[in-house]
């Protein structure tokens, strides 16, 4: 996965940041902090969760799918581990 070492940096300082929220989030839970809050904060987890996930799907998009000289029996197995991720994660 060259696109993920190519973005390496800022990858994981979205994780980092997706970490923190999820820290704030335990804390205001931990602490019986107000319901609006922890519904915010929970919110702006699945938006970062999503954020990261549309930026490693892209770049394995533009990265395998779109490569040129790639077999179509390669490109063909990587859109069902694509298809096959992407269900996953819509559960």
């Amino acid at each position: 996965m060259g696109h993920t070492i190519q973005d390496k940096k800022k990858l994981i300082a979205r994780v980092r940041r997706i970490k923190g929220q999820a820290e704030a989030l335990e804390k205001a839970l931990d602490e019986e902090g107000d319901c609006v809050a922890v519904l915010q904060q929970i919110a702006a987890i699945r938006g970062a969760v999503n954020g990261l996930m549309t930026q490693v799907l892209e770049g394995h998009i533009r990265e395998h799918l779109g490569a040129e000289g790639v077999s179509a029996q390669e490109r063909l197995e990587d859109v069902e581990h694509v298809v096959s991720a992407l269900r996953s994660y819509l559960k």
